[in-house]
């Protein structure tokens, strides 16, 4: 019998990610020299990703659009923010050269949890950093196809992800 996806399982995949059609920007590619390998069902995928892919087998193809809503949604204005200049500096470690509008920086809170942003703004006060997904305000396309499924490991169950061994299947 063919084991398709499901959870508990170890899904190893292949896929282009483009916005809105298969025409549309490359925003991602992984293909079978670094494929994407993950535990599914443990709620750290968009749901309608997982959903998308529940039952197929290894060596089915795929394809579907997940719309804004089913991916990261609509921007929201309260994930951008105007850091004072000095709690900027103490929550990241990123060289002053690097501080630039258009980087990608990474923030910790005072409650020591990290968060992706983008700059969009310095000035001598503040700078202004959008702290939205990446892919908001994104349809998303993806093109790819199964390589392999394999039952997660009682380690992998017990830390939630996929973990790297030696073994040649995957």
């Amino acid at each position: 019998m063919k084991m398709t996806i499901q959870e508990h399982h170890i899904i190893t995949l292949t896929y282009e990610l483009r916005e809105g059609n298969a025409e549309g920007e490359l925003l991602e590619r992984m293909d079978s020299r670094y494929p994407f390998i993950f535990l599914f069902g443990t709620g750290k995928l968009l749901k309608s990703f997982e959903d998308n892919l529940y039952g197929l087998g290894a060596d089915d193809a795929f394809e579907f659009i997940l719309k804004t809503e089913e991916a990261y949604g609509r921007s929201n204005a309260l994930n951008i923010l105007n850091i004072d200049v000095n709690d900027f500096k103490r929550a990241s470690d990123i060289p002053n050269d690097y501080i630039e509008i258009g980087n990608m920086v990474n923030l910790t809170d005072d409650e020591g949890l990290s968060h992706n942003g983008k700059i969009l703004e310095i000035n001598n006060d503040h700078i202004r950093v959008d702290f939205n997904h990446a892919m908001v305000d994104k349809d998303l396309h993806f093109k790819g196809a199964v390589l392999a499924i394999r039952k997660a490991t009682m380690d992998e169950l017990i830390k939630g992800h996929y973990l790297e061994s030696d073994d040649i299947h995957r």
